[in-house]
């Protein structure tokens, strides 16, 4: 069952001995990153960035460049099973570099075969439509690719945060508090065994 929420403050829930990954890269809308990953700290989790390649990459606020980000790994080599959930920032070219990596692709499909908790805003489905997640889950995302998903087999609302069996949604950088209440939130509960069952028997797009 799908659950949309308008916001709310996020109490009692800890993150305490779980990992998260922060998938990005040039082009990411860093307020996107930022605020949640501020809120996964807080929350006791332990976050590492992962990237295309290890090192520095451009953030950006809007269009306009702003500070680089440090990644700690690269996507090439991780593996999806040292993380207890995926977090997806938005910003244009962002997610559009990213879903053209095989690699990257695959690390964000292991998450959703696994059952894991995935938390994306903005533009970042770009990416869940190339690994094949979205078909039959309800969903929201920027206007600008909500008819992208609705091709890919999505149900798309226009809600400010929206929770999809593990599944985490919302719009632009407005919803990031009522995204990342839920965000905390789906992460603490861990692995939804209908996560995985969605996605059965649906590939991702091939390259």
């Amino acid at each position: 069952m799908a659950q949309t929420l308008s916001g709310k403050t996020l109490s009692g829930k800890t993150l305490s001995g779980k990992t998260v990954a922060i998938l990005a890269t040039d082009g990411v809308e860093l307020v996107e990153l930022t605020e949640p990953m501020k809120a996964l700290n807080e929350a006791g989790a332990a976050v590492e960035i992962v990237s295309l390649k290890a090192g520095d990459f451009q953030g950006f606020n809007h269009l306009t460049p702003g500070d680089k980000v440090t990644a700690d790994k690269a996507v090439a080599g991780v593996d999806a099973s040292a993380y207890s959930a995926l977090m997806l920032p938005g910003g244009v070219a962002n997610p559009d570099q990213l879903r053209a990596n095989e690699d990257a692709v695959k690390f964000v499909r292991a998450f959703f075969d696994a059952g894991k908790p995935v938390a994306a805003i903005c533009h970042a489905p770009w990416l869940l439509i190339e690994a094949g997640v979205v078909e039959g889950r309800t969903m929201t995302a920027f206007d600008s690719i909500r008819t992208d998903l609705r091709n890919a087999g999505a149900h798309v609302v226009d809600e400010p945060v929206v929770v999809d069996q593990g599944l985490v949604t919302s719009r632009n950088p407005d919803d990031i508090p009522a995204f990342n209440a839920k965000m905390i939130e789906e992460f603490a509960e861990g692995r939804h065994r209908e996560q995985a069952e969605k996605t059965q028997g649906v590939q991702p797009v091939a390259h």
